[in-house]
């Protein structure tokens, strides 16, 4: 039996680092951190949920979502 909330079919989003975090405030470094980006250029996939979102959100002006 698989959760609700899990489905094969999830949307996924695109993140690309276009911006360093050097010499921005420490929690949106530690927000591309969490995001699993270390190089600019780099892209990694999330899935589509609030957290991600949110994060997104508080670091836009230094990513690029797909």
């Amino acid at each position: 039996m698989q959760d609700a909330n899990i489905s094969p079919s999830t949307k996924k989003i695109k993140v690309t680092l276009k911006k360093s975090p050097i010499g921005r405030l420490v929690k949106h470094q530690r927000t591309v951190k969490a995001l699993g980006l270390k190089k600019i250029g780099q892209t990694v996939e999330h899935n589509d949920n609030v957290a991600i979102r949110g994060m997104l959100f508080k670091v836009q002006h230094l990513v690029e979502v797909e």
